[in-house]
């Protein structure tokens, strides 16, 4: 029962841990364009839809970063599986909100056609655009994963949020001259 209790725990923050950032992502990205659409005398005003985004597809990453991709990386430097994963991750993501809308917009009464968001952001380039700020904005997200899993989630933590200079101690104790 201990076991089963320290994994939904584990669970929870890492779900909240994805969360915090992405809600952080989508506040920004909603944030900027409030400012570019105020600038042209139209306005937005439903900041939650960054809440509700951040939660939801939090609870998707969570769920499809058990499909690991890190194997095909092995032996390379990490940027590859960083990049790869906020690429991939990215189209995840812009599906899953692509998908929503429709299911929103047809619960509403809308055709399916009139539901599929980006329809109006010049063809492909709509889709390519999102999918293209959605994987450098989790290029960090990423990037604190690997290497959490490379240096060790505890180090990388002291390293960021403690002391920054134990590296440099690590290395005088392991090489003293």
């Amino acid at each position: 029962m201990r076991r089963i209790g320290r994994w939904i725990l584990e669970e929870g923050k890492r779900v909240l841990g994805i969360f915090a950032y992405l809600w952080v992502v989508f506040g920004i990205l909603i944030l900027h364009e409030h400012i570019v659409l105020s600038r042209h005398g139209m306005s937005h005003g439903f900041y939650g839809l960054a809440f509700l985004n951040a939660w939801i597809l939090a609870k998707i990453m969570l769920v499809a970063e058990r499909l690991d991709v890190r194997p095909h990386f092995q032996g390379r430097p990490l940027i590859y599986a960083i990049l790869a994963r906020s690429f991939a991750f990215a189209v995840l993501l812009v599906c899953a909100y692509a998908l929503e809308e429709m299911v929103l917009g047809f619960w509403r009464g809308k055709t399916l056609a009139d539901s599929v968001p980006f329809v109006d952001a010049g063809g492909i380039l709509g889709p390519v655009a999102v999918v293209s700020i959605m994987a450098v904005a989790l290029i960090p997200y990423f990037t604190f994963r690997e290497l959490g899993r490379v240096l060790g989630r505890r180090r990388l933590r002291t390293l960021l949020f403690r002391d920054g200079t134990i590296m440099n101690q690590d290395r005088r104790s392991a090489n003293p001259t």
